[in-house]
């Protein structure tokens, strides 16, 4: 074994714990030695190779059995996972987002997948982005470990060399797939891997590890970023009025009174487990809705969702709160609780009620009899309670004999009972 990877093991050690191992593994010279290489330890947790199968190129069906030989070889179980990767913009892209997704679904509490990436990836991907005119966290480029569904991503060998990586796999009479696509210099990874980088390294031969340690640099530098991200957010945080809504949210007093880098930052910080962030033209969007007078209710819409601003607060909408109004349902017995079409289930909590009971939604112009202030319009209620707009048009009413006599999580009095929502 090279003594040089041999050394850098010394990285598995706190994941000697984790109840699974999981190998990405391509079939390629990186994922090779990678597999070689973990198979070979006498103490570690069960280890499963996972072959993502994409689809996208003929010649890609026979490396499942290539696959199958080397794990037989090592001892090694595998499982083969066929992927749909959907038409985009960025076919790699796409690719990967499968691929991950795939991973999302075999990892346990706390198991580890290891990547096989190396320092020359790790190079070729802070020139990508630096191209594309990240900032810091995108500069940062890929860290030794991140969170990856339910375990842990971890790359031991980023660190390294492709070179030693070649070494070992020769010194070990090692095969491997040689994806040709990867020859495709239309795709702008490979053009930076197979044009770019070997000029760069013909005059400056260290090229890939000092951008390696620079991309290191910028990971100390996005931590505290994101430390700072986490005080200015805490004020924002704060108390919510309708904390049942469970919709992620903030205050917006706390972020105005910071700068507007510092604004930026923290909100890059809240946003990037919610959504692709925006590039540096689209955050005028976030300045539109900061700035918009207080009786407006702007919206930001992002790439998987929209900022919403309402009664002093930016509110995270996606999912179901973005789809069309549920339809009407009838509810033949209110003692129990009655699942939604798409919008979770509301219980009855009260007197039975006697007549045809039926969720509805908002349609305009509803009325309501409240016990002290009489007949009440329906919309000026819901203004008085600060409820956002996002969530009247799902809120359900329920209507006995086509008669409204409660409204979902409202403090609405009724001499019936109480309506409980659960989103």
């Amino acid at each position: 074994m090279s003594q040089r990877l041999s050394n850098r093991l010394h990285r598995l050690q706190p994941h000697l714990n984790a109840p699974a191992w999981y190998v990405a593994f391509s079939g390629g010279l990186d994922s090779t030695v990678l597999l070689h290489l973990l198979a070979g330890l006498p103490q570690r947790p069960p280890l499963t190779a996972l072959h993502i199968h994409h689809g996208l190129q003929s010649v890609a069906d026979t490396w499942p059995a290539h696959c199958q030989s080397l794990c037989d070889q090592l001892g090694v179980p595998l499982r083969i996972i066929r992927v749909h990767v959907e038409n985009g913009p960025s076919l790699e892209q796409a690719a990967r987002q499968a691929r991950y997704r795939a991973f999302d679904g075999v990892l346990g509490s706390g198991d580890v997948l290891f990547a096989a990436q190396h320092q020359d990836d790790q190079a070729e991907t802070v020139l990508f982005r630096l191209l594309r005119g990240a900032g810091v966290r995108g500069l940062a480029a890929m860290p030794q470990q991140r969170r990856q569904g339910q375990g842990v991503l971890a790359r031991p060998l980023l660190d390294e060399p492709r070179s030693e990586l070649l070494a070992y796999a020769r010194s070990q009479g090692l095969h491997w797939i040689e994806d040709p696509s990867n020859t495709d210099t239309r795709f702008a990874r490979n053009y930076l891997r197979r044009e770019v980088l070997p000029v760069i390294a013909a005059r400056w031969p260290q090229a890939a590890g000092s951008i390696a340690r620079a991309a290191a640099h910028l990971g100390e530098a996005a931590q505290l970023l994101d430390e700072l991200a986490e005080e200015d957010l805490a004020p924002a945080r704060g108390s919510l009025e309708h904390s049942w809504l469970s919709v992620p949210s903030l205050a917006l007093a706390p972020l105005q009174a910071l700068s507007d880098s510092r604004q930026r930052n923290a909100l890059q910080c809240w946003l990037a487990p919610l959504t692709r962030l925006p590039d540096t033209q689209h955050w005028v969007g976030w300045t539109s809705l900061r700035d918009a007078d207080a009786a407006a209710t702007p919206v930001w819409r992002l790439a998987d969702g929209e900022l919403h601003r309402a009664h002093g607060r930016i509110w995270w909408v996606s999912g179901q709160w973005s789809q069309a109004q549920p339809a009407s349902q009838d509810w033949p017995a209110t003692g129990e609780a009655l699942p939604l079409l798409g919008n979770g289930e509301v219980r009855w909590q009260g007197r039975p009620l006697l007549g045809r009971a039926q969720i509805r939604y908002r349609q305009g112009g509803e009325r309501l009899r409240l016990p002290i202030r009489g007949q009440r319009d329906l919309k000026r209620l819901l203004n008085e309670s600060r409820l956002p707009g996002f969530v009247r048009d799902r809120l359900p009413l329920l209507f006995v004999d086509d008669r409204l006599v409660a409204v979902a999580n409202l403090p609405l009095a009724s001499v019936d009972g109480q309506l409980l929502w659960s989103p």
